[in-house]
């Protein structure tokens, strides 16, 4: 199962330029999937970060891992019961930044949902450039109602 940018943006409320990841494949539903973020060189954060030297910043991979995770999340549970809802960071766990990300890659975000409690769900994920793991972190998450 594949999904693409379109078909992301029907289950997510990010826009451009904070919708980061560009597909979402290998879904196996409810439990895991890699999403795809290319990371471009004319992206809004590289210009600031660092203009002689773009490095895609640590924060924004753990919000791509945050967004393929609410992917995974959504697509898997029942529409009706999704519709009117969020999902929200909650902690982010053992994150660690091993390689820089340079603009003009294709970074892989394999991503589990290592379990859920009610409207909680605990994640893990690793980020790969060309098969070399650049960055990895545990996170939770919560689904909320839109309104509040």
């Amino acid at each position: 199962m594949k999904l693409n940018k379109k078909e992301i943006t029907e289950l997510l409320p990010h826009r451009e330029p904070m919708l980061l990841i560009d597909e979402l494949i290998d879904i196996v539903k409810l439990k895991s999937a890699t999403a795809i973020m290319n990371v471009q060189k004319d992206a809004f954060y590289v210009n600031g970060h660092f203009p002689e030297n773009p490095v895609m910043p640590g924060v924004l991979i753990v919000e791509a891992f945050g967004q393929a995770a609410a992917a995974l999340t959504a697509h898997g549970i029942d529409k009706k019961e999704y519709e009117n809802k969020l999902v929200f960071l909650m902690s982010v766990e053992k994150a660690r930044f091993r390689s820089p990300v340079i603009p003009n890659c294709k970074l892989e975000l394999k991503i589990e949902a290592i379990r859920s409690h009610g409207r909680v769900w605990k994640y893990k994920g690793e980020a790969f450039v060309e098969g070399k793991r650049m960055a990895d972190a545990q996170w939770s998450a919560t689904i909320v109602d839109k309104n509040n």
